[in-house]
């Protein structure tokens, strides 16, 4: 007997790709190989990014931290050091937002660690 395909799953399958190409620009969007190989990429660079998005906004945080502390003429090191020295349980989400938000209320903080 001859072996048979399974029409309804491969059919299926290639639906949800299809799906996941709308939106895409030219042959991407509409043919098979095409959108299965882009679908596959861009399902790659999203798993990737999503790691690389925490990584930058840390970064981001940082550099904001010390530009506020700067002004105050601290480094950035050595505000960090003393606000674990005073125990000061602020992540750098916070004091990013302070530094870039509420200047007024970073400085106090710079003054309350000196």
């Amino acid at each position: 007997m001859p072996r048979s395909a399974n029409k309804v799953a491969s059919k299926a399958r290639k639906k949800k790709v299809l799906k996941l190409a709308k939106g895409s620009f030219g042959r991407r969007k509409n043919v098979w190989t095409v959108a299965k190989n882009s679908v596959e990429k861009g399902l790659g660079y999203a798993y990737r990014d999503r790691r690389a998005k925490k990584r930058n906004f840390r970064a981001l945080w940082i550099q904001r931290i010390n530009a506020g502390a700067r002004e105050h003429g601290m480094s950035y090191s050595q505000f960090m050091g003393a606000i674990h020295k005073h125990n000061i349980e602020l992540n750098r989400k916070a004091l990013a937002d302070l530094a870039y938000q509420h200047p007024e209320a970073f400085k106090a903080l710079v003054e309350k660690i000196r």
